[in-house]
């Protein structure tokens, strides 16, 4: 009988080290599954850079590369996110990386602009710079990104300057080139995405 309850007693010593080790080896698990979903989350928030391609934001064709052919000279702009090339991680888990793409003549964009633009390709952010609505129409007739939430345009020829409206500034530019027919970035912002805080 003793040896009955010494062998139930080893046992359940037995099960209580196994379940304590498999309850730690959960947790190490949760862990770096949770540290990895961080870093994803890190990742997809990560603004524009250098080499990364650009995708469709919205509609029938979202999450696919946009190649040069896929802009109409003259507008209207596309809606994108940018992608990782490496990792093929779309940076969509900021609003903030949302940006406008449109193709105009080359000729008719200021010198500035033409220093970031690639075949007449511009891209700018889409986030208004009033009060950070999505910057998500095209007027035609002045060839123009237009806000529909306070009325501001922006003129995507001459850096995103504001044509008309309460927005304060410019539409920060993200330089673009075009590398063995692949549309990608050629560097960072060139300002502050969005509103200005205090």
């Amino acid at each position: 009988m003793a040896e009955d309850s010494e062998m139930c007693s080893c046992f359940a010593r037995s099960l209580e080290r196994r379940t304590a080790l498999k309850m730690a080896l959960g947790l190490v698990v949760g862990f770096n599954f949770v540290h990895v979903a961080a870093a994803q989350d890190d990742a997809r928030s990560a603004r524009p850079r250098a080499g990364d391609l650009f995708t469709f934001a919205e509609g029938v064709e979202e999450g696919r590369v946009i190649a040069p052919g896929d802009l109409a000279q003259g507008g209207p702009q596309v809606m994108a996110f940018p992608l990782d090339p490496r990792t093929r991680l779309v940076r969509d888990g900021s609003r903030l990386n949302k940006l406008l793409l449109v193709r105009l003549d080359p000729a008719g964009l200021d010198e500035e602009t033409r220093g970031h633009a690639a075949d007449g390709i511009v891209a700018y952010s889409a986030i208004c710079t009033h009060q950070g609505c999505d910057v998500m129409a095209w007027d035609a007739e002045l060839q123009s990104f237009w806000c529909p939430c306070h009325d501001s345009k922006f003129d995507p020829r001459d850096g995103g300057r504001v044509v008309t409206g309460p927005a304060p500034r410019r539409l920060p530019a993200l330089p673009v080139k075009i590398a063995d027919g692949v549309l990608m970035a050629a560097g960072g912002f060139s300002a502050h995405v969005g509103p200005k805080t205090r």
